[in-house]
C-alpha cells in the first residue's frame, strides 16, 4: 500500500530552491544519485475540497505552529512573504516567495489533525 508521499517543486532555480530546503528549513536529505537530494519532510495530511466548477489542481502547504514566530524567523534567513497574513476559519495563511519564482503556503492550522490526534492515540 502507500507508504508516503514524494512532493516536487519545480523552479527555474532550483539550487536556490535546494538551498532553502537544506539550510533554511535544515530538512535532512540524501543523494538519490548524482548530486541529486531529495528531502525527507515533516510527518504530512492530506485534504480533499470540492472544485466547484474551478480547474482540478493540486497545492502543498508547509504547517507551523506559531506562524507569526516561523514568519520571524524565515525573515531572519533571508525568505520573502509572497502573500499577506491573513485568518481564516480553519487558520492563519501566507506563503513564502520561492527562489526562481511561484510560492510556498505557510500556515498555522486551527482545525483537527491527523497528526495531533495520532499522537493523542499512541500516548
Amino acid at each position: 500500500m502507500i507508504t508516503g508521499v514524494h512532493a516536487l517543486i519545480y523552479s527555474a532555480d532550483a539550487e536556490r530552491v535546494r538551498a532553502l530546503l537544506q539550510d533554511v528549513f535544515q530538512w535532512p536529505s540524501v543523494d538519490a544519485g548524482g548530486g541529486w537530494p531529495i528531502f525527507a519532510m515533516p510527518p504530512s495530511e492530506v485534504a480533499v475540497h470540492p472544485a466547484h466548477g474551478a480547474e482540478p489542481r493540486q497545492e502543498l502547504f508547509l504547517m507551523c505552529d506559531d506562524l507569526d514566530a516561523t514568519v520571524a524567523e524565515l525573515a531572519k534567513r533571508g525568505v520573502e512573504l509572497a502573500q499577506p497574513i491573513t485568518k481564516q476559519p480553519w487558520g492563519v495563511v501566507t506563503a513564502i516567495r520561492l527562489p526562481g519564482g511561484g510560492e510556498l503556503g505557510l500556515y498555522e492550522p486551527r482545525h483537527a489533525s491527523p497528526l495531533t490526534a495520532s499522537q493523542h492515540d499512541h500516548r
